[in-house]
């Protein structure tokens, strides 16, 4: 997925820019966070600056969108299907890969990026499955996600022990920023099981958490459930169920920024919008090298099942 950031990108600097000149954009004063007045131009520019790191993390996956017309004030609005009025260049997938609903969305390239940025699309957000192999997902996501009263320093201690624990079963894991309030998690998988193992499972680590840790964790979801604690969010590994995806912007005032970063960097963080779409830019020349190892880490689910005592339900 993440190419190493010591290579030359895919899609090449002066491409993008090419494709930046090309794109109309309409109202580009229009402020979009009155917090920063962030403008819908800058907003496109953002995700010019970001393409080329960002491309390999959408590439071949279904994407859903988060549009804010109003700005991130107003009402927003997720789209995961194709709709009547189609965005320059984003691919209709298959409609077999979700019967039942019009085609799913996919970013296939720059121009598409920039585009779905022209018409307000502020947040993209990823499946943990590829459009080639939808049944079969390829990673598995954690999202620690604080309740009222969690303290920064509790999301620190609480990341680096869901690492621990991970590394104990033998799974290699990924971090990085949300964007928002809490931290992103992210374990490659082998495309050996389908979406109800690749979710139960990651529930019985949650619950283990929550087992051995009762004042810090909890296994269920809602802001009453969390007061004091942290919910592992662990439901984004269902069938159709997103993340957004590195280097998105966030649709929320100060526009923060998913960002992968290493391990060795959480102690540096100060919150999980570390990095806002105003100060990216001096993140990009690290850009993917934190998750230089992601393609080769891809993890096999059986010894760590074993390990955890799970056994996946019959069905």
């Amino acid at each position: 997925m993440p190419q190493d950031a010591a290579t030359p990108d895919p899609v090449g600097r002066k491409t993008v820019d090419k494709v930046l000149e090309s794109v109309r954009i309409t109202h580009p004063d229009r402020v979009i966070d009155k917090t920063t007045g962030f403008t819908k131009q800058a907003m496109v520019e953002h995700y010019a600056a970001v393409a080329p790191l960002m491309l390999p993390h959408l590439k071949g996956r279904p994407v859903a969108l988060v549009r804010a017309p109003e700005g991130v004030g107003g009402e927003l609005f997720f789209q995961k299907h194709a709709e009547a009025t189609a965005i320059p260049g984003i691919k209709r997938l298959d409609p077999a890969l979700d019967p039942g609903h019009a085609p799913l969305l996919e970013i296939p390239s720059a121009a598409a990026l920039l585009e779905a940025a022209q018409v307000n699309v502020v947040e993209f957000h990823t499946w943990n499955a590829t459009s080639r192999a939808i049944r079969k997902p390829d990673r598995m996501t954690f999202y620690l996600d604080p309740g009222e009263g969690v303290g920064w320093p509790e999301m620190q201690e609480a990341a680096q022990r869901v690492h621990t624990l991970l590394d104990e079963l033998g799974l290699a894991s990924f971090l990085k920023t949300s964007g928002g309030k809490g931290l992103h998690i992210v374990v490659p998988l082998k495309r050996s099981h389908g979406f109800d193992t690749v979710k139960d499972f990651p529930h019985a680590i949650v619950k283990h958490l929550a087992g051995d840790l009762p004042k810090r964790f909890v296994a269920k979801s809602g802001p009453n459930n969390r007061v004091g604690r942290i919910f592992v969010d662990y439901l984004r590994n269902g069938f159709g169920a997103t993340t957004v995806s590195a280097w998105s912007a966030r649709a929320r005032p100060g526009l923060g920024v998913s960002v992968p970063v290493a391990w060795d960097e959480l102690a540096s963080l100060t919150g999980g919008a570390h990095w806002t779409a105003s100060t990216v830019g001096g993140r990009l020349a690290a850009g993917n090298q934190p998750w230089k190892d992601y393609d080769a880490s891809a993890n096999s689910l059986v010894a760590a099942m074993k390990k955890l005592g799970f056994k996946p339900p019959a069905r």
